[in-house]
C-alpha cells in the first residue's frame, strides 16, 4: 500500500519524471481542469484520472504532487491545496476557490462571437461555426442571466446580398456576373467571373476568381462589388487558373505587370510605404527612385498627376511621355477656362 499525502508535505516516493515534454503553459491549462474534475469525482482512481485526461499515471501523481504548492493569498496550510491518494484513489480538499471551471469574459465572449459570426458569413459550409456560436451565446447567457443575449451586428445590409450570391456560386460551381468598380480607373465594370475562394485580408473581404474579361486570375474587393448574380453556367475554373501565394498581401506581380519607376521629392516619398513596390533608393535630401509593378498603367497617370510636380516617370519612356502628354492637355484645358 503507498500513502503519499501532499497535503502534509510529505511524499514517500520521488518524483516522476513525465515522458512527454510539455509547456508551462500546457500544464497548467490541464491542472486547472483537473482540480474542478476531480472535486466533482470524489475517489476516483488515479487510472482513470490519467485515462480522462491522456496522461500516464505517473504524471497525474506529478501533477498531484504540484497541487500542495497552489492556493489563494497568505500560501499558509490552512490557503494550500490538501491532496491525497491513498491506494490509488484521488481526494482533494481546500480547493473550492478554484474549483469552478474556466469561463469568459464578457470582453473575451464578445470577442470570439466577432470571430465566429465573421466565418459563418463566408463559409459555403457554416454549420460547425454556427453551431459553436449558439453555444456560446446560450453559455454566456447562462453566466450573466441579467446581461442579456451577445449579438453583433457587423454588417450594415450593403454587402450581405452580394456575399450570399457569391457563396452560392462557390457552393453550386456556378459562374457569376459582376459590376465591379475599378478605383484605379474610376469606373464600373461589368465581367463574369469563376469564384475560387474568399478571403480575408487586412480587414478586407476579397473574391478570387478566373475573370473572364481579363483571361486571368484576378482578387475583387467585395465592398466594391455594386452587384452580383449567379448565372445559369458552369463555373468551373480553367486548369490553369491557380490560387496565388498571398503571403498576407493581395497585391501579387504576375510577368504581365508593368515595370515602372518613378522618381518622387521628398514630399512625395510616401508612395514606397503605401503602395507594393520591387525596390526604393533613397536619396541623402528625402527624395527616392522606387520600381512599381502595375497591372493598370491608367494608376501610375493618376498617381502623377495627383502629385503634381513632386513626382515623375522615367521608365517606361511611353508611359512619361502619356503623362506629360495628359498633363498639358489638364494644363491647356485650365488656360481655356481663365
Amino acid at each position: 500500500m503507498s500513502d503519499k499525502r501532499v497535503g502534509d508535505r510529505r511524499s514517500s516516493a520521488p518524483r516522476t519524471t513525465r515522458s512527454t515534454a510539455e509547456t508551462a503553459t500546457q500544464r497548467l491549462s490541464r491542472l486547472l481542469d483537473l482540480v474542478p474534475w476531480l472535486l466533482r469525482h470524489e475517489g476516483v482512481g488515479v487510472e482513470e484520472t490519467a485515462r480522462e485526461f491522456g496522461i500516464s499515471p505517473a504524471q497525474v501523481e506529478s501533477d498531484l504532487e504540484l497541487l500542495f504548492l497552489c492556493g489563494t493569498p497568505g500560501y499558509t496550510h490552512a490557503e494550500l491545496i490538501d491532496a491525497q491518494w491513498e491506494d490509488g484513489h484521488i481526494y482533494l480538499a481546500n480547493a473550492d476557490d478554484i474549483a469552478a471551471p474556466m469561463r469568459l469574459t464578457r470582453d473575451e465572449a464578445v470577442t470570439l462571437t466577432a470571430g465566429l459570426q465573421a466565418l459563418s458569413s463566408i463559409l459555403v459550409n457554416s454549420e460547425v461555426a454556427e453551431r459553436t456560436l449558439a453555444k456560446l451565446r446560450a453559455a454566456t447567457t447562462a453566466g450573466d442571466p441579467g446581461g442579456g443575449r451577445i449579438a453583433l451586428d457587423l454588417d450594415d445590409g450593403s454587402q450581405h446580398a452580394v456575399m450570399s450570391e457569391l457563396k452560392r456560386a462557390l457552393a453550386d460551381h456556378k459562374r457569376v456576373h459582376l459590376t465591379y468598380y475599378v478605383a484605379t480607373r474610376d469606373e464600373t465594370t461589368e465581367r463574369d467571373v469563376d469564384p475560387m475562394r474568399i478571403v480575408n485580408l487586412d480587414g478586407q473581404w476579397y473574391v478570387e476568381g478566373w475573370c473572364h474579361r481579363a483571361n486571368a486570375v484576378r482578387f475583387f474587393r467585395v465592398d466594391r462589388i455594386e452587384a452580383a448574380t449567379v448565372l445559369d453556367a458552369d463555373g468551373t475554373p480553367p486548369p490553369e487558373a491557380t490560387p496565388r501565394e498571398l503571403d498576407d498581401e493581395v497585391f501579387v506581380p504576375s510577368d504581365s505587370d508593368l515595370t515602372v519607376v518613378i522618381e518622387a521629392a521628398r514630399d512625395a516619398a510616401w508612395i514606397a510605404d503605401y503602395y507594393p513596390n520591387e525596390g526604393v533608393v533613397r536619396n541623402t535630401d528625402g527624395s527616392i527612385r522606387v520600381t512599381l509593378k502595375v497591372a493598370d498603367p491608367a494608376l501610375v497617370r493618376r498617381l502623377i498627376l495627383r502629385l503634381g510636380g513632386d513626382a515623375r516617370v522615367v521608365a517606361p519612356p511611353q508611359l512619361a511621355d502619356a503623362v506629360a502628354d495628359e498633363a498639358r492637355s489638364a494644363l491647356a484645358a485650365y488656360a481655356a477656362i481663365g
